[in-house]
């Protein structure tokens, strides 16, 4: 299960995406664009998510 938080990456904000990891690659890259204007490639969003897990 992966899971990623907003407020983890500088945002002032409470959003966080949990689950299957190309659930929450989508869910943060739409959060991400919509809400904070920042368009995250699927690359950036797995690379977030193997450093936060140290892999």
């Amino acid at each position: 299960m992966a899971k990623l938080k907003c407020n983890d990456y500088g945002f002032e904000c409470d959003f966080i995406a949990e689950g299957e990891m190309e659930t929450v690659i989508d869910e943060f890259r739409k959060h991400t664009d919509e809400e904070h204007g920042i368009d995250y490639s699927k690359e950036a969003i797995m690379q977030f998510l193997l450093r936060k897990q140290g892999l």
